[in-house]
């Protein structure tokens, strides 16, 4: 697998970007990782990078975005935070990787069983937690009026997947230059659901 270059970057489109994630998690999934030389990829990525793609992940430990899309040194910029909400500098990092160096896709990537999520659902406020727990609970009021027999586990599944819509959301709403790319086709913003059980993710219509 080849180190990106900016000659490679501009060649991968949104949707190639898309399918580059797909193809990595399958690889993923089945235990067939690309074989690479990371070191050498130390040294060709030493002086500039070239990543086509930007993930927003939990901070989750099972969540790795470039071990579970099976991608090198170089071709991913990983955001990561407590319930992959979205905040100013989750906004500024992500018109960085797009707009300054060149990444055609940003990818929400929430998961399955997530604590910040459970955290959300049960009210939980310790110290700081709270500035996240408070994006994150937006959405609960209305899911509860529409899955009023839901149980805990259920309604965080529900949380979950509406916190990822949420996330999508706030990149566009949020950041003109994000969704003014969007709205060219320059790059692609989509949300995503990692199950922790079995490595899958499931790309999900936001």
């Amino acid at each position: 697998m080849k180190t990106l270059t900016k000659e490679l970057q501009n060649q991968i489109s949104p949707d190639l970007a898309l399918k580059l994630l797909k193809d990595g998690n399958l690889r993923f999934v089945n235990n067939l990782k690309v074989n690479r030389n990371l070191l050498q990829q130390v040294n060709e990525t030493s002086e500039s990078q070239h990543p086509f793609a930007v993930v927003i992940s939990c901070m989750d430990s099972r969540t790795s975005a470039e071990l579970i899309f099976d991608q090198g040194l170089g071709d991913v910029f990983s955001i990561r935070i407590a319930g992959n909400v979205i905040n100013e500098d989750i906004l500024g990092s992500a018109e960085f990787g797009c707009k300054v160096v060149g990444a055609k896709i940003v990818v929400v990537l929430g998961h399955t069983s997530c604590g910040a999520i459970k955290g959300a659902v049960n009210d939980v406020d310790l110290g700081h937690l709270h500035f996240i727990t408070h994006k994150i609970q937006r959405c609960i009021p209305q899911l509860k009026k529409k899955y009023p027999s839901a149980s805990e586990s259920d309604l965080c599944a529900h949380v979950t997947k509406e916190n990822i819509a949420l996330g999508v959301s706030d990149l566009k709403s949020r950041s003109s230059i994000l969704e003014e790319m969007s709205y060219k086709g320059e790059i692609k913003i989509v949300g995503a659901l990692y199950d922790i059980t079995s490595g899958v993710v499931e790309f999900i219509d936001t």
